[in-house]
């Protein structure tokens, strides 16, 4: 999909509504994994905005289908969900109170979530489920799928990945958070990931390696359907993104921020999108 420089400006201005929203559902809420939230906005945008899905109509059977298997970063999933209906902002008033429906991962009593995710490296195989069933079913929905890169120590994910070679899921999509840090810090001192593209590639991927805040990268990659082969999208993004203090900061993998900080983070989007627009 070629974007025009309207749509560009839209996705971008809706981005950082999403990030400000979401460090305020953080603060308010008291909890929520801020950095990757942070980091994986731009792509959690793009897709819902690329992908066919109808909020009226959660269950239509012509859907695309989307799992943040990466749960724990939740919050920014459930600000998008609220942007196109399927989240209401009752709903999201009640995070991190007791009985609220959104908890800190998300599960399929939400409207628009289509599966329980939050135990780490689950979601790769539940997407090349759904498109193994859908091909059977001679369906050509598109299955996308979010990991973050520190749950790609998970083994499950790399058996999930020669499945979805041997099976040909050409319609299965994988994107790669590829942030460089998870909670133990730099990814490549806890469990070294590098060379990622190569060892994707090794398993039957067609891989792309994107900078995922870059819109015309991002659908472009979006956009690349092989014959008989599944694609990864190894996306490099900034963990902390927009949240000045948290920005490429393992200890912000989980944190609430202050007040003050929420503050300055509204200026800085406010002045961002006056820019923007």
């Amino acid at each position: 999909m070629k974007l025009t420089q309207e749509h560009k400006k839209q996705l971008m201005l809706q981005a950082a509504d999403v990030r400000t929203k979401t460090v305020e559902l953080i603060y308010n809420g008291k909890g929520g994994h801020i950095g990757g939230d942070l980091s994986e906005a731009d792509i959690l945008v793009s897709v819902f905005d690329y992908m066919k899905h109808d909020p009226q109509n959660p269950d239509w059977t012509q859907r695309d289908h989307f799992i943040l298997s990466k749960g724990h970063a939740a919050e920014a999933y459930y600000i998008v969900l609220s942007e196109y209906g399927y989240v209401s902002q009752e709903e999201l008033d009640q995070f991190g109170t007791f009985g609220a429906k959104l908890g800190g991962h998300p599960n399929k009593k939400i409207k628009g979530v289509e599966a329980n995710t939050g135990s780490l490296g689950h979601g790769l195989g539940l997407a090349a489920g759904m498109a193994l069933a859908l091909k059977k079913n001679g369906k050509d929905n598109r299955v996308f799928v979010l990991t973050g890169d520190g749950e790609l120590a998970e083994g499950s994910n790399w058996e999930a990945a020669m499945a979805a070679s041997k099976f040909h899921l050409n319609h299965l999509t994988w994107i790669i958070d590829r942030n460089h840090l998870q909670i133990s810090g730099d990814t490549e001192d806890v469990m070294p990931l590098e060379n990622l593209k190569e060892k994707t590639e090794a398993f039957g991927f067609k891989t792309l390696v994107i900078d995922g805040h870059n819109y015309d990268e991002i659908f472009e990659a979006l956009d690349t359907v092989e014959e008989k082969t599944p694609v990864c999208i190894i996306a490099n993004t900034t963990k902390g993104k927009g949240l000045a203090c948290a920005e490429n900061q393992a200890g912000w993998h989980h944190k609430v921020p202050t007040k003050e900080q929420v503050e300055a983070m509204e200026t800085a989007m406010k002045q961002y999108r006056e820019e923007l627009r």
